[in-house]
């Protein structure tokens, strides 16, 4: 029997991530040590051709100053790609996601942002559907087992309780959650399966989950967790695995997928 996600007929999705940093992509392990893997629109289109689901491009070091070069960037992929792209880093404001959306952008990604005006989840659900909103939550497993919550790509902690924010986005409106284990981002150790599993697969809105991804394996493990899609970069920024290779495993272990075949 087919392992699909339980409150929709959707299959489960692959989508790779591509960090972006003055222009170019790139790739850390937890969120540090930054390097060059190239350009954005080659590689979604690389991406797209391997059978990509949905991509998501994230600004990493994203200000006011060098919105217009991202901008330059969603319109070019925007241009080049068939497939949903989601685009997040430097959003502060209504006027900078009709920006985004003007641009091209299919979805726009709100993580310190959601976190310090959260009204700002209720404004875009209401003006564009709660389809073109994903709240990243960086969530780190602190030494105590604290579960906490960061902002500003993962330097800062936040106050807020782990729980009730997840409760939060939901209420407030958001179409899907990035839900990005900062404790396994680049480590290669698979995904944090507990707290997908904490979630489930009926919840509410959709789960992406992100961070730790090795090899196939780890998304099926992904998915079997309770999450809607799966999000990796590294393995895929190296050519470790193509889309297509992950996509096959899952199919072979009776896992219904979108095939570009």
């Amino acid at each position: 029997m087919s392992v699909n996600n339980l409150k929709s007929d959707l299959v489960p999705r692959i989508i790779p991530c591509l960090d972006v940093a003055a222009g170019r992509v790139v790739k850390g392990t937890n969120f540090k040590q930054l390097i060059d893997m190239g350009d954005p629109v080659e590689l979604a289109l690389k991406y797209e051709q391997q059978g990509a689901d949905e991509l998501v491009f994230l600004d990493i070091k994203a200000s006011v100053d060098n919105q217009p070069s991202a901008l330059a960037m969603v319109r070019d992929v925007a241009m080049n790609l068939s497939i949903p792209f989601a685009v997040g880093g430097g959003i502060k404001t209504m006027e900078d996601v009709h920006r985004f959306f003007q641009a091209g952008a299919d979805k726009v990604t709100l993580n310190t942002m959601a976190v310090s005006q959260p009204d700002l989840i209720n404004q875009i659900a209401s003006q564009y559907g709660s389809q073109s909103i994903v709240v990243a939550i960086d969530v780190n497993r602190e030494a105590e087992g604290e579960l906490a919550i960061y902002t500003h790509g993962g330097s800062q902690k936040s106050a807020l309780n782990y729980h009730q924010w997840i409760r939060e986005v939901v209420d407030r409106g958001a179409g899907e959650i990035l839900l990005t284990a900062m404790h396994k981002d680049g480590t290669g150790s698979g995904f944090d399966c507990e707290l997908l599993a904490d979630l489930g697969a009926d919840y509410p809105i959709q789960v992406i989950a992100s961070g730790g991804a090795k090899g196939p394996e780890d998304f099926y493990d992904a998915i079997r967790a309770g999450a809607d899609a799966v999000l990796a970069a590294g393995i895929f920024h190296r050519d470790e695995y193509t889309v297509s290779d992950i996509k096959n495993h899952l199919v072979n272990n009776n896992i219904s997928m979108r095939t570009t075949t």
